[in-house]
């Protein structure tokens, strides 16, 4: 089994196309061969904000094999249109380390994988349903801390993605080593701050974390092959 991170960047006039997607996309995505568990997702304003930016979206996926990954990318009628509609498109391809909680009631990362510490890039996953009465206490405490990642010693990439917008949140980051994400993890007085916040007010009806260690990646991100 294999699971897939791509982040797509729309062409300017293709906004409308990319916002219809999320709710169009689906019927095809649900047919694909091989594809055990997708999720296409907004993103952030400035990568972490409530509001979307409708030129950037993320695709994740879990497949049942390399090879089903494979042919998706390269010949799928909708994978081809992305990439006509894209300026650019960056792929990860990943292996999971760690997963619990759940994302729609299940833990789309919890096969069975190759569990050696990784000495190279590590990637993050985290996910959540956030309570309609928590959100104010979300946004005022989550996203000023998820955007401080992006800044962190270490991190390669970060963004915020979303299935809806203010309720149904999650956060991918790209690390260049496990090292470094532990020590923000451990070390962020802020990050460690929310954490506690998240226990005592429980905001989230279900939570998901992974992590994951990179095996390849392709295309660019913001110009940079990551």
């Amino acid at each position: 089994m294999l699971t897939t991170l791509s982040i797509l960047t729309l062409l300017p006039d293709q906004k409308r196309w990319g916002f219809a997607q999320m709710g169009t996309a689906q019927g095809p995505l649900q047919q694909v061969a091989g594809l055990r568990f997708q999720k296409l997702l907004g993103s952030g304003a400035g990568g972490f904000g409530a509001l979307p930016n409708l030129r950037r979206y993320g695709f994740m996926a879990v497949w049942e094999s390399e090879a089903a990954a494979a042919r998706f990318f390269a010949e799928h009628p909708l994978w081809q249109q992305y990439q006509q509609r894209t300026s650019e498109i960056w792929t990860a391809e990943l292996v999971p380390l760690k997963s619990h909680g759940l994302w729609d009631g299940v833990n789309p990362f919890a096969y069975p994988s190759e569990m050696a510490e990784p000495t190279g890039p590590v990637a993050v996953l985290t996910r959540a349903s956030i309570r309609w009465q928590k959100t104010p206490r979300f946004w005022r405490y989550v996203a000023p801390t998820s955007a401080t990642v992006a800044h962190a010693p270490g991190v390669r990439a970060a963004i915020g993605l979303g299935e809806l917008p203010v309720v149904r949140q999650a956060t991918f980051s790209l690390w260049e080593s496990q090292q470094a994400m532990q020590d923000y993890a451990y070390r962020s007085e802020k990050h460690k701050q929310v954490i506690k916040l998240t226990r005592q007010e429980k905001w989230y009806g279900e939570e998901l974390f992974a992590r994951f260690r990179v095996v390849r990646t392709e295309g660019t991100w913001d110009g940079r092959a990551l």
